[in-house]
């Protein structure tokens, strides 16, 4: 069975940057579809990034369109978030999911494998 465990949240300044890994186990995540959603308190889940099992093919949500870029490193069962130029608003838990086919619409319900999250809180 397919496990996913992220890493590399923390406490960052406005403006910085952070990267986030998903590191998967169990399964080849090369044959997945990943996507990164966050939540933040009172909001709801929502699709940050998404990748093809390839990595041919990326989306993001248009409030981080050129400050996020999504990759993945197949060779090492892993999909990476780096995250620049950071704002309060994107503070929120970070969720790694992953979904057996090529492409999936970049939405929760879409995917079946989670990781249990990693905080990112952006402040002074």
């Amino acid at each position: 069975q397919l496990q996913l465990v992220e890493s590399g949240g923390g406490l960052v300044q406005p403006g910085g940057s952070l990267r986030l890994s998903c590191a998967a186990s169990g399964a080849t995540l090369g044959y997945y579809a990943v996507g990164w959603f966050r939540q933040a308190p009172g909001k709801e889940r929502e699709g940050v990034s998404c990748i093809s099992s390839s990595g041919g093919s990326t989306n993001y949500v248009d409030s981080v369109k050129g400050r996020f870029t999504v990759s993945r490193d197949n060779a090492k069962n892993t999909v990476f978030l780096q995250m620049n130029s950071l704002k309060p608003e994107d503070t929120a838990v970070y969720y790694c999911a992953a979904t057996p086919t090529v492409q999936a619409m970049c939405v929760p319900r879409r995917f079946g494998s989670w990781g249990q999250g990693t905080q990112v809180t952006v402040s002074s």
